[in-house]
């Protein structure tokens, strides 16, 4: 069957994306260190997902597109649209990080995350936009091997400490 993806047209559309947020979410969990928190209620969880879409497709800064198959969402992915330049990396006058995307499990492998991929660049392109990062959970070896694929590479290391004061090293994370 055919993959349609199209641009969700407003943020009154976005409930579409809910299950497929929450298996992300839930996604997540699998791969991320026992030691990381992550938000533990799925309700909750998306909504922030999406109140943070709604803000952005509200001020003009996000590009949401909707993978369907047989007329049902599959995968979703949104791109947040920043100005630039940055103050280290060399992007152009517009960039754009890939901050979900988010294929059901039960269709994962079956090109809908490409396709997305293939509708992001293209719509970037239409807006002149060729500078792209997308953050990854750092145990994500599917998702690190997909990115790699379509020409992006590891440049930043984000670190974090969770629920620990700045001088409490007896909760290290993941090293030494």
């Amino acid at each position: 069957m055919d993959i349609d993806v199209d641009i969700l047209a407003g943020p009154a559309e976005l409930d579409v994306l809910e299950p497929l947020w929450i298996a992300l979410h839930r996604h997540h969990r699998t791969v991320v260190p026992s030691a990381v928190t992550l938000v533990d209620d799925d309700a909750v969880s998306w909504s922030r997902r999406r109140e943070l879409y709604r803000a952005w497709m509200a001020a003009g800064d996000a590009l949401v597109l909707v993978a369907r198959r047989g007329g049902v969402a599959v995968g979703y992915a949104v791109a947040h649209l920043q100005d630039g330049p940055d103050d280290t990396f060399a992007v152009g006058a517009r960039y754009a990080e890939l901050y979900s995307l988010s294929v059901a499990p039960e269709v994962r492998g079956g090109g809908v995350g490409t396709a997305l991929m293939d509708a992001l660049d293209e719509r970037l392109a239409e807006l002149g936009i060729t500078d792209l990062s997308v953050g990854v959970m750092a145990a994500n070896e599917e998702a690190l091997r997909f990115y790699r694929r379509r020409g992006l590479a590891p440049v930043e290391l984000v670190l974090w400490r969770f629920g620990a004061p700045a001088n409490d090293k007896s909760r290290p994370m993941g090293g030494s």
